[in-house]
């Protein structure tokens, strides 16, 4: 439904129902993903309390489930392979799985995994508990249950007007700094509050519906699909830092934005076309008063909607086939990073020439610092394991450091891998490269105005 002119929209009421369902289901979904709670002496969100209770609740179901769901990816993708090679189409539309024989092989092996996790057979490096078993059921696992029900709720906001009116109300802010719509100010919230796999649905969606045109979309997916505030507090614990935890959240959300106004302006996000995969829906400059006009977008959107049953049951499907692409990807490049950060010197190496410019900056223990600063490219709880020892200041950094990074190989970087967004690999290592030097002068500077 397009924009009408501002005297005809205060001239004509919006619908009462569609302003009652666009009530209801933002004020739903911002409840699941928002809302604070204190539980058991800790502060969650319902969302967070929903997917504790269904891993927690059936542990051998969710695992099994998971399993089946890991092994049923690699033979679609195996039998979307054939159906292609054939030429030939079959009862059931294969083409979501369709890849590359990279990803095929890379499934396929996602799928011998899961059963040597779950089965206890194989290798024992790769049956250590920091290894595959980590990654199936502290990764694996959790993102098989996050990215189906997270898009439920994240369906309640973007199809009842929810996005239109974080939207509108972002844009002043998101378009001169960022370069991006303000919608995007949704998925960097769904990142921070709930988990990046529904900030990064949330932006595959947005980029297939033609609301976000390629470069929009990469920008969204690497600058703002930050892990939860959850993890946060872990990273924070791991490394007795929880007295500085605001100081923490503060320094992350600093340099995110100074990283996303920099990196937005340099290749490789600079180069990436403004296209669309779909028939374009940009986001139309508001007018008149910013609150009103994204009232009445809300409004207007709401009642384009179909019913919440039917809208909610399309989210769940389409995160339950986000999940089925992503999770053996996730399982077998998560374990092979895990063990070559633990079975290689490889990142002694890549540090060794980080110890002398750690130093310059005054950060002690610079030799542990160093390989910290760069392994959390294989798994972003990897730094605080490394820098358990080392004294409070280099913590402070490596928390900060590995908190911002974004992109790591056990999570974010195969699935962004594999989703619509138009980003490669080579994408992904120069922007970790580039968070990482931008990012260390910054940190090293607020270590000292703290300590």
């Amino acid at each position: 439904m397009t924009d009408t002119p501002r005297a005809a929209a205060e001239a004509a009421a919006p619908p009462r129902t569609a302003a009652l369902r666009f009530a209801a289901a933002t004020l739903t979904g911002l409840f699941f993903f928002l809302l604070p709670l204190r539980v058991d002496g800790a502060w969650t969100i319902p969302f967070d309390l929903l997917v504790s209770a269904v891993r927690d609740g059936a542990p051998t179901v969710v695992e099994y489930t998971v399993l089946a769901m890991v092994a049923l990816s690699a033979v679609l993708t195996v039998a979307a392979k054939a159906q292609r090679a054939l030429g030939r189409t079959g009862p059931v539309d294969l083409s979501p799985f369709a890849t590359g024989w990279v990803f095929t092989l890379i499934r396929v092996a996602g799928a011998v995994l899961a059963v040597m996790v779950v089965f206890g057979l194989g290798p024992a490096a790769v049956l250590d508990e920091g290894v595959g078993p980590m990654i199936f059921h502290s990764v694996v696992t959790a993102v098989a249950v996050i990215v189906p029900i997270g898009a439920v709720f994240v369906t309640l906001l973007v199809s009842y007007g929810g996005l239109e009116f974080i939207g509108t109300l972002a844009r002043p802010v998101m378009r001169p700094l960022f370069k991006v719509p303000g919608r995007g100010a949704l998925d960097a919230l769904a990142s921070f509050v709930g988990s990046y796999s529904i900030g990064l649905y949330v932006t595959n969606r947005m980029y297939l519906e033609g609301r976000y045109t390629a470069r929009e979309s990469a920008t969204i997916a690497t600058c703002f699909s930050s892990v939860s505030l959850g993890f946060f507090a872990v990273v924070a614990a791991t490394l007795d830092l929880m007295p500085y935890f605001p100081l923490i959240v503060g320094s992350v959300l600093l340099l995110s934005v100074v990283l996303a106004v920099v990196l937005v302006r340099i290749p490789p996000l600079s180069r990436k076309p403004d296209t669309y995969a779909a028939e374009p829906r940009p986001e139309p400059e508001p007018e008149g008063a910013l609150l009103r006009t994204a009232v009445r977008r809300a409004v207007e959107r709401a009642g384009t909607a179909r019913g919440a049953g039917r809208e909610c049951a399309t989210g769940f499907a389409e995160g339950l086939r986000l999940a089925l692409v992503i999770l053996p990807t996730i399982l077998a490049v998560g374990t092979a990073a895990v063990l070559a950060a633990q079975h290689t010197p490889v990142f002694d190496w890549l540090g060794r020439p980080l110890e002398p410019v750690i130093a310059l900056l005054g950060i002690p223990d610079a030799g542990i610092v160093a390989p910290a600063s760069l392994v959390g490219v294989s798994e972003m709880f990897l730094p605080a394991l490394f820098a358990t020892g080392a004294a409070v200041e280099a913590k402070f950094f490596v928390a900060v450091l590995s908190l911002t990074q974004l992109l790591f190989f056990s999570a974010t970087i195969p699935l962004l891998l594999e989703l619509d967004v138009p980003i490669r690999l080579r994408d992904c290592l120069a922007l970790f490269v580039l968070r990482t030097a931008i990012s260390i002068p910054i940190i090293a500077l607020i270590v000292h105005l703290v300590f």
